[in-house]
């Protein structure tokens, strides 16, 4: 078996399927949602996301949650982001990934050449998680 680190992003407000669902639409893949009801839980709670999984076509898996405030605290800030990188060959998905997350969100760092010679950006989405973006060799030549 194969071990893997994944992102798990833990939403506010009831808004994990909405997030989710942006995810998708932006890296694409299937997602999949299983609610608290589905878990047996009843009342307002039933319809929130218990448990989502994006697994996009190039492999990447980003899971996310609803956090009813009796059973988590969620603070947003700059201790952790989700980060995208990938080579020259990536670049165009990568920027449109890039454009796609940070409508409604706000650009922390556009994405531009970096000192290192690669491209690189920062956002906080419509959703308060924050993304870097990094194409390697992009600034090159």
């Amino acid at each position: 078996m194969t071990i893997t680190l994944n992102p798990y992003l833990s939403f506010p407000d009831g808004r994990a399927r909405e997030a989710m669902e942006l995810y998708q639409s932006v890296l694409g893949g299937e997602l999949s949602v299983m609610t608290f009801g589905d878990m047996g839980t009843e009342g307002p709670l039933a319809e929130q996301v218990m448990h989502g999984q994006l697994e996009t076509p190039a492999g990447l898996v980003l899971m996310g949650a609803d956090a009813p405030p009796e059973m988590v605290q969620v603070t947003f800030g700059d201790s952790m982001s989700v980060s995208l990188s990938g080579g020259p060959e990536d670049a165009e998905e990568l920027r449109g990934w890039f454009a796609a997350l940070s409508e409604g969100g706000e650009v922390r760092q556009p994405l531009e050449a970096a000192p290192w010679g690669d491209e690189f950006g920062m956002l906080v989405d419509r959703f308060g998680v924050s993304w870097m973006v990094n194409v390697a060799g992009a600034a090159a030549g």
